[in-house]
């Protein structure tokens, strides 16, 4: 069932990390939202985590970053397809509504970095954030955890990319501006659809497009290197919007572009497929049935390279149909190194001597 304002239509349950399910047994509890619907009002509650390091380190060949923070846990913006939904049930809770309602925050971030870029053996590279969760979704209004992390990357002249899908990045322009400026900031901002219908379905708390896109531009007039992400693109639902969408992010000044087919890993495929019952029950078997194609006849490929590109007669043609549109638009997706010189590590009680 369809739950206004949310992308998850349900709180599905993992049994990968032990969260217990409960099972039918024949009281009324088993058809309360048959009968009743969901319950109303569902509150959107954060939790103050206290993490003892803040930098995750990778070694995945198929992805450009070796390292990545995520100053938040869940996100609010409710993305139906969001690969990073499984991470809930670490926390044994459910990777449906409460990775949308429930959230975790790292208030001592900033400091746990400073200590962290402290260390004699720390050796600099850029820092991704947003790769799991978005760092500017809602609830960094309050917290303002990404700022702080900003302040410090600044600070200590080290490099980062930011990926989000909200205009809230430009409360941070004041810092990313001056970094960029040195060769050490760039932002990708996702753009999926460029119809509002569409939009509020599958990103059901995200700014409209039209706000991304506008901040796609500032970023550009301030000096950021600014990439548009359409990412993922949704077979029967979403794919037929690439050539504008291209095209509207070359028209927004982007300096790139790139796509990723829609990736369900874990628990996340049976709540896509939940989903497409609910919103588009007319292609249902259609969508799934490209995704299969794309996937090698499963809903998901974990493959390192594979999952990113996807494979098969409908994958190639989404390349060649983005190939041709980046061409026609004259969206050269350059490469943009940052620097890695500039970095100093931030002083503590002891003053530098030089």
């Amino acid at each position: 069932m369809a739950i206004n304002g949310r992308g998850a239509t349900g709180n599905r349950t993992s049994r990968r990390f032990g969260l217990p399910e409960r099972e039918a047994d024949g009281d009324w509890l088993d058809d309360r939202e048959a009968v009743d619907g969901p319950p109303p009002g569902l509150k959107t509650t954060v939790t103050a985590l206290t993490p003892r390091t803040i930098i995750t380190y990778n070694k995945s060949p198929d992805i450009g970053f070796d390292r990545s923070i995520n100053a938040f846990g869940g996100c609010e913006h409710g993305c139906i397809y969001c690969f990073a939904r499984p991470t809930h049930a670490y926390h044994d809770l459910s990777p449906g509504l409460d990775f949308e309602s429930r959230l975790f925050a790292k208030p001592d971030a900033p400091a746990l970095l400073r200590r962290e870029l402290m260390k004699p053996g720390y050796r600099v590279g850029p820092i991704a954030m947003g790769t799991n969760t978005d760092p500017y979704q809602p609830i960094e209004g309050e917290w303002r955890i990404t700022r702080g992390i900003l302040e410090v990357l600044a600070e200590t002249g080290h490099p980062l990319t930011i990926t989000t899908k909200t205009d809230r990045v430009m409360r941070d322009i004041d810092l990313l501006a001056p970094m960029a400026e040195k060769g050490l900031a760039a932002v990708a901002l996702s753009v999926t659809s460029l119809t509002p219908e569409i939009a509020r379905t599958i990103e059901p708390r995200a700014p409209r497009p039209e706000r991304r896109l506008a901040a796609v531009r500032a970023l550009r007039a301030a000096g950021v290197p600014t990439f548009v992400s359409i990412a993922p693109v949704i077979p029967a639902i979403t794919d037929h919007e690439m050539e504008h969408l291209v095209e509207a992010a070359a028209d927004a000044g982007a300096i790139g572009c790139f796509f990723i087919p829609v990736r369900l890993p874990h628990e996340v495929a049976p709540l896509f497929r939940a989903w497409l019952d609910a919103h588009f029950p007319d292609r249902a078997a259609k969508v799934m049935g490209i995704i299969r194609d794309i996937r090698g006849g499963r809903d998901n490929d974990p493959g390192f390279h594979s999952r990113m590109k996807g494979e098969g007669a409908w994958a190639e043609l989404m390349r060649t149909r983005f190939h041709i549109a980046c061409r026609r638009h004259g969206l050269v997706n350059r490469h943009v190194p940052l620097r890695t010189d500039l970095f100093r590590p931030p002083e503590g009680d002891q003053l530098r001597l030089f």
